[in-house]
This record gives C-alpha cells, structure tokens and sequence, in this order.
C-alpha cells in the first residue's frame, strides 16, 4: 500500500512536471506565432515601400499627393481606426493649419484646426512623437488641449515633413485607446513622412509654377491667355444660365509721359498702383482681373447688365482719380478710360466683346479721356 501511493504521488509529479513544460513548449509557440506574425506585417509594410513611392508620386496636386498619404497612413498603420490629420505649415504665419484628414467616425469633428499641444510641441522640436497614454504623459500633464476631452484621444503617434531643412507639415495619427500604436508604429510613419515630405515640396513647386504662369509678374493680376480662357468659360455659362455678364476695358490715359517725365521706373509704379486699386474696388464683386497688355486691364463683372456695369464702371473711375502716387518725391495721379460691352446683348462672340469694349474706350478717349464710355452709345 505504501509502495503504491509512493507510485501515485510519483505520477502526480511527473504529470505536473510534464503539463508545466507543455504550458512552456505552448507559450514559447505562442510567442513565437506573434514574433512570425509581426515579422510579416513588418516585411509586408516595408515591401509595400516601392508602391506607397509610386503612389504620392504620381500626383503634382496638392490634395492628390495628401489625400494620397493620409490613406496610406490610415489603413496600413492604424488599419482605418481612431483618426489621421494632415497639417501644413501656412507660408505667411509659420503655424499649422489642418489640410487633409480621415477619420474611423465621420460624425466627429475636428476643432484644432490650427494644431492642438502636441502638433506644435512636433512643429517646434522638428522631431517624431509617440504617447502610449496621454494621461500619464509627464510631458503634457499640464496641457491638455480641450479638443482631447471633445473627441477622446488617449494615443498618437506624429511625424514632420522635412525637406532641405525646411518644416512643410506634419502627419498625425491618434486613437482614443491607450497603448494603440508601437513604436515600429513611428519608425514606418517617419517612413512615409520622408517620402511624402518630396512629394509635397514638388506639389508645392508645381503649385507655384502654376500660379506664376497665369499671373503678370509686375501686377500680380491675371496675365492674358489666363483671362481668354476664363473669358470662353464664361460665355458658356452666360448661355447655359440665360444671365448677362459685362466686360470693362481700362487703358490708362498719357501713360507714354509717366515714363518720359519719371524715367521707366515710374510706370512700373503706376501700374502697380492702378492695380491695387482695381483689386481693392472689386474684391467683394463677382469679377476676374487681367493685365491685358502695356498700360490695358480687363474686368469680367459676372451677372452684370450694361446699365450695372456702367455705373460700377464710373465708381471704378472716380476712385483711380482720387489715387495720389508720388514719383521722385513729386505729387501725381492718374487717369482711366474705360469701354463696356455687354454679353449677349452686344454679340454672343467672346472675341467681338473684347473688340467692341475696345471700340468704346477708344471712344471714351477720343471723347477727352478720363470717362467711361458704352458699347453702342
């Protein structure tokens, strides 16, 4: 009897001894599945390196080439949970200001469109960030944004778009669990910063190169091949709409003697002038400003009639008249002469509109300048 329940107890612990090594071999398995698994993720994300270059890349828009690095960012690191921002640095005030987004909830809305702690403490340290848990984040105990209690952040992960030493913006991750990103999470969104940062400098070139191409350069002002293209496309929704829109041809009157009493630098200044006067008169109408050419400006006055166009058109003058500019510390002003012409009730052809607001301000010069002068009159 004492041999058999020495027998028994040796089982026992055999059994024990064996199930707590099988707990171990199954735990090492475990680890080791989890290890494999992260691995692939790992090599599947950095594999896919080649097609994320190729995407942002194949885009010079701007909201092409960030519409396309929020959805990388989106579903190949946070897998289409918590929420993905792109901001951009504005040019004019160095801060931050929301660009592109995606968000797991659509109805959430995003308020710190300017950046909230986090976003600036990236834009000022030029750096990556990672909280695991912004509640026992030290960094930030005493700076809480009231957006996080609005929408619930509780981690994130940021990375800055850098090019040539230059800060463009940063690429933002957060979701309202703790612990939601790794840092191999940072270290494949740095990844995709350091790409996108190219991509959007040449967006941003491209942007600009554009702009340049469709304003003067002396004017800022719309050059002329820009206007005919506007000017066809609003002959067409003239028809399509069944409104009317007028056309204002301006040649600055004498303009020849600004430069032989000043020297060629004052008519740079004169224009420069008239330009920002037709800017400031007609910012809150519906018009399209072009250089047409030397001393020329055109005006497209969307849904105006003759009779609105004309009387626009002579505030127009009265306010150049009263314009004082000072050329080698003397005291001048200038003078207009404008031509209207009217679409359709003039011709139904963008080019004879152009001809006959021509006609008109050749009359209204003729007629002693400094006035406007009708199509038809």
């Amino acid at each position: 009897m004492l041999n058999y329940n020495r027998l028994t107890r040796s089982f026992r612990f055999q059994r024990f001894s064996l199930q707590e090594q099988i707990n171990i071999v199954n735990d090492q398995i475990s680890k080791e599945e989890q290890s494999q698994s992260a691995l692939k993720d790992k090599i599947d994300r950095y594999g896919s390196l080649k097609k994320i270059i190729e995407e942002i890349n194949q885009h010079l828009d701007m909201d092409a080439v960030a519409e396309q690095l929020v959805s990388i960012a989106f579903l190949s690191i946070a897998k289409g949970k918590g929420t993905c921002i792109l901001y951009l640095v504005d040019r004019q005030t160095q801060g931050l200001t929301i660009f592109k987004t995606k968000k797991e909830d659509k109805k959430i809305i995003i308020k710190a469109k300017e950046g909230d702690v986090f976003d600036n403490w990236v834009l000022r340290h030029a750096t990556p960030l990672i909280i695991e848990d912004i509640r026992k984040d030290y960094r930030f105990a005493q700076d809480k944004p009231v957006s996080i209690e609005e929408r619930k952040v509780s981690s994130l992960i940021s990375g800055p778009f850098i090019s040539d030493h230059r800060f463009l913006g940063i690429l933002r991750l957060d979701s309202p669990e703790p612990g939601f990103y790794f840092q191999d999470d940072l270290r494949f969104l740095v990844t995709i910063c350091d790409l996108g940062a190219v991509a959007l400098e040449s967006a941003e070139l491209f942007h600009r190169t554009q702009e340049l191409a469709i304003h003067d350069g002396l004017t800022g002002l719309y050059t002329k091949g820009y206007f005919m293209e506007r000017l066809k496309d609003e002959c067409k929704r003239s028809i399509r709409q069944n409104r009317k829109f007028s056309l204002l041809l301006l040649d600055i009157d004498h303009f020849k003697q600004y430069n032989d009493d000043f020297g060629h630098t004052a008519g740079d200044i004169v224009l420069r002038e008239l330009s920002a006067c037709l800017t400031d008169y007609l910012k809150d109408k519906p018009g399209l400003i072009s250089r047409f050419g030397g001393e020329e400006f055109c005006v497209i006055l969307g849904g105006y009639d003759k009779k609105e166009a004309f009387c626009l058109a002579e505030g127009l003058r009265s306010k150049i008249e009263m314009i004082q500019i000072i050329l080698r510390r003397q005291k001048t002003s200038i003078t207009v002469s404008i031509g209207v012409s009217t679409f359709p009730v003039d011709t139904s052809d963008e080019i004879e509109l152009i001809i006959k607001a021509d006609r008109a301000m050749y009359e209204a010069k003729r007629s002693g300048r400094n006035r406007v002068y009708l199509t038809g009159k």
